[in-house]
């Protein structure tokens, strides 16, 4: 897998896992019988912070690689054309 496969990859999973804190505390409320802002939040607050730093760790690693990934090919585009002349 290159570089840009391996940051859409990690992109991905950072949205997963963003997705799954949300959806981990709907799931936990589901047997509730009435929903309010107040109670969502507080289920929210159960399921904690820890999605949050994996999907944003996950989200910088994948902006690295595709960072990385075009400065790589603008330097071999570069060395492509200064052969050119």
């Amino acid at each position: 897998m290159n570089r840009r496969g391996t940051g859409i990859f990690f992109i991905l999973i950072a949205s997963f896992l963003y997705c799954t804190k949300f959806l981990t505390a709907a799931i936990f409320g589901s047997g509730v019988m009435g929903w309010s802002y107040d109670l969502y939040h507080v289920m929210l607050d159960y399921v904690g912070n820890s999605l949050n730093v994996w999907s944003l760790l996950s989200l910088l690693v994948g902006l690295f690689y595709l960072v990385w990934a075009e400065l790589d090919s603008l330097r071999n585009s570069k060395i492509k054309d200064q052969k050119k002349v």
